[in-house]
């Protein structure tokens, strides 16, 4: 199971974006990468491929290591880091460390 997965909020704890907010985009497992929606801002030079696309330089996001980011606990607002834990009817969950609160 992972600690952060896809529409989380987390907060950048390094780097050159260190402080910005974002909501998770993609996560890249294997490289223990995810993308952030408005963090980590890269251009990019384009040609056109297709008819349609737009050439020139478009900005994206870059992937971020996952060692970068800190979940935020959805209840108490805080970052945390996140413990695992067996709900009641005996699934395994996340939990916020701060709060104690379920995360999923």
């Amino acid at each position: 199971m992972n600690k952060i997965k896809r529409e989380d909020t987390v907060l950048v704890i390094g780097g050159k974006d260190r402080g910005k907010q974002g909501t998770v985009r993609t996560v890249l497992v294997r490289e223990s990468r995810l993308i952030v929606q408005g963090v980590n801002m890269v251009k990019r030079h384009q040609k056109p491929k297709a008819q349609g696309t737009q050439a020139g330089i478009i900005e994206k996001e870059a992937p971020l290591h996952v060692s970068q980011v800190v979940l935020i606990c959805k209840s108490c607002r805080k970052p945390t880091r996140v413990g695992f834990s067996h709900r009641p009817d005996g699934h395994k969950a996340r939990v916020c460390r701060k709060c104690g609160e379920f995360i999923d």
